[in-house]
C-alpha cells in the first residue's frame, strides 16, 4: 500500500492569507506557514480564496484537544477575537467561517464512562456550555 499525506483544504470566500496570518498569531510554534498552506500541530491544511460559491459549514470542523482549562480558555478567546461567534457544546466560529471544537482531551473519556449515569451527567453538563469547562464535566 502507498503512504500520502492527506491535507484539508478550506474555501473560503476571500481572505485566505489573512486567516492563515491569523491562525499563525493563535497558535504560534504549533502553527507553521507557507502562503496561504499552514501545518497545525502536524495536520497540513490549504486555505483558497474562492468566492462566494460555496460555503463552509458546521458540517467540517477543526477540533483541537486541550491539556487545561488555561489552553481552552487561551485557544477560544482568541479564536473568537476579530468578529469570532461562539456556539454550543465547544464549538465556535472564528472570524472567516470556519468551525472549531476546543475540548479538553479528557472529553471523550468522561463521555464514554463506564457508569452510563455519569457519562449522561457530562453530556447534560456539554450540551448546558458554550465554552467547555473541565472541572464542570469532572464534576457532573
Amino acid at each position: 500500500m502507498q503512504t500520502g499525506k492527506i491535507s484539508s483544504f478550506l474555501w473560503l470566500e476571500s481572505k485566505a492569507e489573512e486567516a492563515v496570518k491569523f491562525y499563525a498569531e493563535v497558535f504560534g510554534d504549533a502553527c507553521r506557514v507557507s502562503g496561504t498552506s499552514f501545518e497545525l500541530f502536524g495536520q497540513r491544511f490549504i486555505a483558497f480564496n474562492g468566492g462566494p460559491h460555496y460555503r463552509l459549514t458546521e458540517a467540517f470542523s477543526i477540533m483541537v484537544e486541550c491539556e487545561s482549562q488555561a489552553e481552552i480558555d487561551g485557544y477560544w478567546s482568541a479564536l473568537l477575537a476579530k468578529g469570532g461567534a461562539p456556539s454550543r457544546c465547544g464549538w465556535l466560529k472564528d472570524p472567516f467561517g470556519v468551525s472549531w471544537q476546543i475540548i479538553p482531551k479528557q472529553l471523550f473519556g468522561l463521555l464514554h464512562h463506564p457508569d452510563q449515569q455519569k457519562a449522561a451527567r457530562v453530556m447534560a453538563a456539554m450540551l448546558s456550555m458554550q465554552k467547555l469547562d473541565v472541572e464542570a464535566l469532572e464534576n457532573a
